[in-house]
């Protein structure tokens, strides 16, 4: 690249743990690293799932009750609509498998591999009670929005998911 371009660069705010906002805001990150561009993952409250182990979580009474209740890591994660008691996961799953679509652990794995950068929030970590150690290989260390913020200050496109 010469002096005067720059690379192009993709921040992404990832709030949500719902299965389909999840396959959205990995094959958008995945195409734009395909693309060449940097892309910054900021996961935040619910989306933290995303990058999280099948491992419980919680310290305090309320802490577990809440991993109880959303326990699970990205393979847990119910469409936005229609979850129908986990049912609506399965016929999902089963009609992407169909239509050769990549499960999310797959879209979530070839984000690490491509190179996108997978923060999580620390003040979300610290209300949930979600310790940085129940998190997959690849995450980055924890942030704070402040970072966030720096990053999409310096991005072409910046996205809320």
């Amino acid at each position: 690249m010469s002096d005067q371009e720059t690379k192009k660069k993709l921040s992404m705010v990832v709030m949500s743990g719902d299965m389909d906002k999840l396959f959205g805001a990995f094959i958008i990150a995945n195409g734009a690293a395909a693309m060449g561009q940097d892309v910054t993952m900021f996961f935040t409250f619910w989306g933290l799932r995303a990058l999280k182990k099948d491992v419980s979580t919680g310290t305090t009474l309320f802490g577990k009750m809440l991993g109880v209740m959303y326990g699970g890591d990205i393979s847990k994660s119910n469409p936005s609509r229609f979850s129908f008691l986990g049912m609506g996961r399965w016929m999902f799953k089963k009609m992407m498998g169909n239509h050769n679509v990549s499960s999310l652990v797959e879209l979530r794995d070839l984000a690490v591999t491509l190179g996108v950068k997978l923060y999580p929030c620390q003040m979300s970590m610290d209300v949930m009670e979600i310790p940085a150690e129940t998190f997959i290989d690849g995450v980055q260390d924890p942030v704070g929005v402040g970072f966030f913020i720096g990053e999409a200050d310096e991005s072409g496109t910046t996205l809320f998911i």
